[in-house]
């Protein structure tokens, strides 16, 4: 039974991404980049106010606030009244974002932190009652491409993740509502990302859904030195990977095409 993996839509609302930064600067141009990724057929749309790529600096939590949350009530109320079933994630590491995101009709909390970046945040998501993905990651963003090393890269992060997981529902968050995301480029080497997708399913055994955040990542370019903007067929190749791998949300920057991949790739499968 093959089943076609939700696609996420990356919309970063910040000035220093590294595939797409300051390219949506008003509230305006990032609606409507969003509204075009519903009709591509992006079932999750994720905005982040704080970019994560290697070496980025922290952003404070009211510059992440007044980045993310107009954008959210917005595109909210644009779903709301277009009856789109897509939902909203907010790509942050802080509790207070979040929960500013959630009140302003966000859905789904995308922590690239696992819940760890603030001590305040596993509570947080308790009350907030939404869904979390748990992500992990080796150092913080400044740090973590500076000479990222594992023993045994799977069972390292297996083992994190399940960690995450354990202090999650110990703490009262339904199992039911926690994502996994092996972190690809988050303190990894091109090798430690290749291990994770050629091991990929075996992070089932964890007992949540698998997101695979992939896309136009620098992995590629260590392949083929293409430039971000020439990752396209990198990126599409590493989704149907984790679509026939066990992942069962896609995060990716190019909508349509990775949309006509997977669905091309569930015809082929019946």
């Amino acid at each position: 039974m093959f089943n076609r993996p939700k696609v996420m839509g990356i919309l970063n609302v910040t000035p220093d991404s590294f595939s797409d930064g300051g390219k949506l600067k008003t509230v305006s141009a990032a609606v409507k980049a969003a509204e075009a990724m519903i009709q591509a057929g992006a079932d999750i749309l994720d905005i982040g106010g704080e970019s994560t790529r290697p070496g980025a600096e922290t952003v404070s939590v009211k510059d992440e606030i007044d980045r993310t949350i107009p954008i959210i009530k917005e595109l909210s109320g644009v779903l709301e009244k277009s009856g789109f079933p897509a939902k909203i994630s907010i790509d942050t590491r802080k509790p207070q974002v979040a929960k500013a995101a959630i009140k302003a009709g966000a859905h789904i909390w995308n922590d690239v932190s696992a819940l760890t970046y603030d001590d305040k945040s596993v509570d947080m998501a308790v009350k907030l009652g939404c869904p979390v993905i748990l992500m992990h990651a080796q150092g913080s963003p400044e740090t973590m491409q500076n000479d990222p090393n594992y023993e045994d890269v799977i069972s390292e992060i297996r083992l994190y993740l399940a960690t995450r997981i354990a202090t999650a529902v110990a703490s009262g968050i339904s199992a039911d509502k926690i994502t996994v995301d092996p972190g690809i480029g988050f303190g990894k080497t091109l090798e430690h990302n290749l291990v994770i997708l050629r091991h990929l399913s075996e992070l089932k055994d964890l007992g949540c859904d698998i997101l695979l955040g992939a896309s136009r990542k620098s992995y590629i370019s260590k392949i083929d030195n293409s430039s971000v903007e020439q990752r396209l067929g990198g990126s599409v190749a590493t989704a149907l990977w984790g679509a026939n791998n066990g992942a069962d949300i896609i995060r990716v920057h190019d909508v349509h095409e990775t949309v006509q991949a997977l669905k091309i790739w569930e015809a082929i499968n019946g």
